[in-house]
């Protein structure tokens, strides 16, 4: 297995991407979603025989707030680790920046899998809000 910081190709990207189901939401290009890529803080790619299995990627101020996103294992990979390697080294860049608050957006069902890392669900007193408008 490779982890690179290096970012896959934009193929390489979207055919990982679509196994997740997401951008039945999202109505992205392959290029719209490589620019959001390129625009991350710090990401990490997963190869095993030149084949991409992994994607993660943090959007940060270096500071203060860090937002994890798009942390994506292939299915038929699922369950080898390779999720929990990813996490790891999102983590390990924010805390090297001593970033206070990591935030994350979880797919469903995955909350289990998050707080074995350490992550809690949001209380729903908790602040957080979200704008669910597509232009």
């Amino acid at each position: 297995m490779n982890y690179t910081e290096k970012l896959p190709t934009p193929k390489e990207f979207f055919d990982l991407f679509e196994t997740t189901g997401w951008n039945e939401k999202y109505q992205l290009s392959q290029e719209e979603y490589y620019t959001a890529l390129q625009n991350s803080w710090y990401c990490i790619s997963v190869y095993d025989n030149n084949q991409l299995v992994g994607f993660g990627r943090v959007i940060c101020d270096s500071i203060v707030h860090a937002l994890i996103l798009d942390v994506i294992v292939h299915p038929n990979r699922q369950g080898e680790g390779i999720g929990k390697n990813i996490m790891d080294k999102l983590l390990t860049q924010c805390k090297k920046h001593q970033v206070r608050d990591i935030q994350l957006f979880s797919a469903t069902n995955k909350a289990g899998f998050y707080e074995k890392l350490g992550f809690n669900r949001r209380k729903d007193s908790a602040p957080g809000m979200e704008l669910k408008k597509y232009w």
